[in-house]
Order: structure tokens, then sequence, then C-alpha cells
């Protein structure tokens, strides 16, 4: 039981030294990682659909 509230207690004292990120950071970061997202996803998509008419181009 003792090294269970030792955990938490030096967790805590970890998690006191981290230095959060501010607002305006967070909404930054976030939204580039959205948008990279939605590009590698269009990126994706858009091979995908040029595969997939190359295959049935080959079949036919």
């Amino acid at each position: 039981m003792g090294s269970i509230i030792t955990f938490l207690k030096e967790t805590r004292d970890e998690l006191l030294k981290v230095i959060w990120p501010m607002q305006k950071e967070v909404i930054r970061l976030t939204t580039l990682v959205i948008i990279i997202s939605l590009m590698v996803g269009v990126f994706i998509g858009g091979i995908d659909i040029l595969f997939t008419k190359l295959l049935a181009f080959l079949i036919k």
C-alpha cells in the first residue's frame, strides 16, 4: 500500500515540473496536425483513385 502512495506522490511531483504549452500554441499545433492529416488523406485518396482506374483499364 505504501508503494502506491509513494508512486502517486512522485507522479504529482513530476507533473508539477512539466512546462505545459500555452492555449495559443496548442490551438496552432492542433490546427497544423489536422491540416497535414487532411492533406495526406487527400493525397492517398488521389493515389488510390488513380491506381483503381489504372487497374480497371489494364483489366479491360
